[in-house]
Formats: structure tokens, C-alpha cells, sequence
């Protein structure tokens, strides 16, 4: 079952808009407040840190840059070839490698672990953004890119940024101007319960190895100056003996 053509219509929608300014997507903040603080959290818990590394959902590749600067072999996969096409451009030495995946979809994943063998993946705010029918087998992709060997960090808004977010889209002038063409794309964020991610996990024959809560920093900001961050939960899940 692949995701709708609704979620991949409303992405490519998004991303083809979307400018090649740093910044200028919502989520989209630099590196040192995101990966780097995530892959503190992650490298401990790494079997085989040489293993590939995906960044699933890599939008348009900020992180994966980052990623790349400090592992030897990374891939960015998206379901977004607009979003693709920004990495691309981003990255003109070619740091990483980038690939349009429909991770839903099972003999996608099942070819790309294929080629690449068992991973390490990174998820930095997905899940949350697919459909409620697709979290599942998103879940089971993750699960075959990791194989026997890998790990996954997956970092996912928590249900108390659910009013956050909603009181921003909400406010009387309106939202951010950064929040505003995510609603305006239908990619209004989900409500997934904090216990259902393990969940997900657990279905998929992955073990959580550890998990904890750190504020998801965005590149909005409030009007008393602030920078906006969503409370967010994080786990590392992987395949135990």
C-alpha cells in the first residue's frame, strides 16, 4: 500500500514553492540545533556507526549535509522529487546521495536495503506528518532499512506541541509566515499519541533502547523575539538478540 496521492500531491505542492533560502522552511533549522544535537543522543546507541546512513523524509537535505560531514556513506530519501530537487542544488559536491522513496510502499525499502544493506536511519519530525492508515507500515519500512544491524532515531513532536502549533494558526494576525503554507498545503500536523510510537515500533519487531524529551527548534520566531520550539520526544529503537 503506497501513501495517498493526496499526501504526495500536497508535499510537491509545498516543496515546489518553497525557496532554496536557508531558513526559510519552518522546520527547517541549522544543523547545530537539530542533527548535532540528535546525533548526540543517537552515536552511543550505533552498533556499526560505518553502516549507511539514511536521513528518511531529508526535505531538502539541510540535515543530510550535516550528516555527511560526519558519516561515510549517507543517503537523503524523500517522497518529494521537488524536495529532491532542492537537496540536489544544495549540494553540489554531491556530499550525499539522495533518493525519491515512497516508504510505505514495501518493495521500495525492501530494494534500497537491497543496495545499501542494513542502515542506520534518521526521522526527524515524519511521522506525525503521515496519514494515520500509513504509520504503520512507514514503521515496517524504517524497520527494513534497519535489518538485524542498524539503528533508527526517530524524533517526533509530542502531543503537547498539538497547541502550540494550533495557537500559532490560530493567533489573530494569522500564522507565521513560515507555518502558513504548511496549512495552506493541507500538511496540517497530525495527533499522533506519545504511546503510539513505540507502538509502531514493537509491531515492526523493533526494540526502544532508550527514549527521552528535548525541544524541536524551528526557524520561527514569536513576536516577544523567541525562537518557536515544539516539545518533541525521541527514541532509538533496533533489532535486539
Amino acid at each position: 500500500m503506497s501513501v495517498t496521492s493526496r499526501y504526495r500531491e500536497a508535499w510537491e505542492g509545498f516543496w515546489s514553492e518553497a525557496t532554496q533560502e536557508q531558513g526559510a522552511v519552518f522546520w527547517d533549522a541549522e544543523p547545530a540545533l537539530t542533527a548535532g544535537v540528535h546525533l548526540a543522543l543517537f552515536e552511543p546507541y550505533l552498533v556499526d556507526p560505518g553502516l549507511p546512513l539514511v536521513d528518511l523524509g531529508c526535505g531538502n537535505g539541510t540535515q543530510t549535509r550535516f550528516l555527511a560531514d560526519r558519516f561515510r556513506h549517507v543517503v537523503g530519501a524523500d517522497l518529494s522529487g521537488a524536495a529532491l530537487d532542492h537537496a540536489r542544488h544544495a549540494d553540489p559536491a554531491g556530499q550525499a546521495r539522495y533518493r525519491q522513496l515512497d516508504a510505505v510502499e514495501k518493495a521500495e525499502t525492501q530494494a534500497l536495503h537491497a543496495e545499501l544493506g542494513d542502515a542506520n536511519v534518521y526521522l526527524r519530525g515524519v511521522l506525525h506528518q503521515c496519514e494515520p492508515d500509513d504509520r504503520q507500515p512507514f514503521v515496517d519500512g524504517l524497520a527494513t532499512l534497519v535489518g538485524e544491524r542498524g539503528r533508527a532515531l526517530l524524533v517526533e513532536l509530542s502531543e503537547a506541541a498539538r497547541p502550540v502549533l494550533l495557537g500559532l494558526a490560530q493567533s489573530a494576525e494569522g500564522p507565521p509566515p513560515k507555518l502558513a503554507p504548511i496549512f495552506r498545503h493541507g500538511i496540517a500536523p497530525g495527533d499522533v499519541p506519545d504511546d503510539a510510537v513505540p507502538e509502531y515500533l514493537h509491531a515492526a519487531g523493533l526494540t526502544v533502547l532508550a527514549d527521552g524529551e528535548l525541544p524541536l527548534v524551528t526557524t520561527e520566531y514569536a513576536p516577544d523575539g523567541t525562537r518557536v520550539e515544539l516539545p518533541s520526544k525521541w527514541l532509538v529503537a533496533g533489532r535486539t538478540a
